[in-house]
């Protein structure tokens, strides 16, 4: 893989470029980032999925950008479009998470109102007691299925009516995480820019054209501009992958 910014066209492998990437921890907060994938249209979805948007490059990329995270949060449609099992890191970067003192795998944490989760799935099941996964709900979530998730995850309240996105992201650094990684969907990454917590996005570029009403990357919300500089540039077979830092004062 390439890396174009800010060394000039030189060799490099993401996991030690994402890896080496300094994100010191904001006031009363963990450091938030997230990663999406793109077509060259600005589509973030083929048939419902982004997983067809990414080939093996991209791969890599996901799997560098997850071996930083503490936690990883994601809204509960994506779990279910995109079929999440266990957020387990590949033993290849396994001593790295060990070197800056991070748990060998780390832990989904999953947006969900509804609770519209089946507690039998491979990610719940699958997942080591070390990685248990979390749900985040509202105070007025179904009490049954509530109680169902609550046998296979921790449960954490954020939010009365709705989940308070502000509120997940403050009670997952009160836990101990100090890097979350955002997965979206673009609905969720909406709320989280919203309420300008998303201070790095890494964003995939697939040299494709696809169309049709896909979502943006982020959808809704961001009623101002939010300004990000450039941390870096990697391309490899004509997939870019960038790193954007959210600019702050």
């Amino acid at each position: 893989m390439r890396m174009l910014l800010p060394t000039a066209n030189a060799d490099v492998q993401p996991a030690e470029v994402y890896g080496a990437a300094a994100r010191p921890r904001p006031e009363g907060r963990p450091w938030l980032l997230a990663n999406m994938v793109a077509s060259a249209d600005g589509g973030t979805a083929v048939d419902g999925k982004s997983g067809s948007l990414g080939g093996e490059p991209d791969r890599a990329v996901f799997f560098a950008i997850r071996a930083v995270a503490d936690v990883i949060l994601v809204a509960g449609g994506t779990v279910r479009t995109e079929g999440y099992g266990p957020a387990l890191t590949p033993e290849a970067h396994l001593p790295a998470r060990a070197a800056r003192g991070q748990a060998p795998h780390p832990r989904l944490a999953i947006v969900s109102g509804s609770l519209d989760l089946d507690p039998t799935s491979r990610l719940f099941v699958e997942s080591p007691p070390e990685s248990r996964p979390i749900i985040v709900t509202s105070a007025t979530a179904d009490a049954g299925r509530r109680a169902d998730l609550a046998a296979v995850a921790d449960v954490i309240e954020a939010g009365a009516e709705r989940v308070d996105v502000g509120e997940a992201v403050r009670q997952l650094g009160g836990l101990g995480f100090g890097i979350v990684l955002s997965e979206g969907g673009p609905s969720l990454l909406g709320q989280l820019a919203d309420a300008d917590l998303l201070d790095e996005l890494c964003l995939t570029v697939a040299p494709v054209v696809v169309a049709g009403d896909s979502r943006r990357v982020v959808h809704g919300g961001v009623p101002e501009q939010h300004d990000y500089a450039i941390g870096h540039l990697l391309t490899e077979d004509d997939v870019l992958f960038l790193r954007y830092i959210r600019q702050r004062g």
